[in-house]
């Protein structure tokens, strides 16, 4: 039995495939665009194809995510919540905090030792912090994206950043560009003040370790080396943490999978 699971984000949609022995077959990670809906259907399509199946290999597919009733196709729907805490314990049991930080929102989530949620807490009112954020103050700061965690590196010092607002915080970078302050201090500014602000929301539902961070801003290692600095403690981030929530749900699947296949 092959199942997938689908986490449609604000700025990704990723795919994952799991046999019967919860092994990934394939997993793609695309950018949601302007349709969530096409983005999860270019997924699903890149992930069938790296898996060498087609649509009708798939035995139960779950979506997550703030899409996840969009997905046609879809068995059933699951939340993020829940997916994130399946998927991360199934990488690493000794998970009791998760971060999760994406495009357009951050959560942060404690759970048991059955991977069971216990506490969560959302900041979905506004990017401060996210995906998106950091987006913005890369195109004011005329860098890649990407290249925004090895660039603060390379700082001697953070320039403070004042304002987590998106529209405020980018006036202030260009004042601070206009005033002639590296850019990679400039970048690190931002990311110490992002971690505060993403320290602030696990602290709501408890620092425990081991403690790991998932979604797109995990790959960020300016990011992740201010909140470890700041909280005194080494981040667990697995190998692709983008796909954490769809495996999740793939792993949802598979036990819904197996229980509806028993019951014919």
């Amino acid at each position: 039995m092959n199942v997938a699971g689908i986490d449609i984000g604000s700025l990704t949609a990723e795919t994952v495939i799991l046999d019967n022995e919860k092994s990934v077959l394939s997993y793609s990670i695309v950018f949601t665009g302007a349709s969530s809906k096409k983005a999860c259907e270019t997924s699903f399509k890149q992930a069938l194809s790296s898996a060498n199946l087609g649509s009708d290999g798939i035995a139960y597919i779950v979506s997550t995510g703030y899409g996840r009733e969009i997905v046609p196709f879809a068995n059933d729907q699951v939340t993020e919540i829940t997916c994130h805490a399946r998927g991360a314990h199934f990488l690493h049991p000794q998970t009791r905090s998760i971060i999760d930080v994406g495009g357009q929102d951050s959560k942060a989530i404690r759970v048991n030792e059955q991977g069971k949620v216990m506490k969560f807490a959302m900041n979905d009112k506004c990017a401060a912090g996210c995906g998106r954020f950091l987006e913005v103050m890369a195109r004011a700061l005329e860098v890649e994206l990407e290249d925004m965690g090895e660039l603060s590196l390379s700082s001697q010092r953070f320039v403070p950043i004042s304002s987590m607002c998106t529209v405020f915080a980018e006036s202030e970078v260009i004042s601070l560009i206009a005033q002639d302050h590296p850019v990679e201090d400039i970048i690190n500014g931002l990311h110490w003040s992002i971690s505060d602000r993403i320290i602030g929301l696990l602290e709501r539902v408890g620092v425990v370790e081991d403690i790991m961070m998932t979604g797109g801003v995990a790959k960020n290692i300016g990011v992740v080396n201010a909140i470890e600095k700041k909280l005194g403690i080494k981040l667990y981030i697995s190998e692709e943490p983008q796909i954490v929530g769809a495996l999740g749900a793939a792993l949802i699947a598979l036990d819904r999978g197996l229980s509806k296949g028993s019951k014919n």
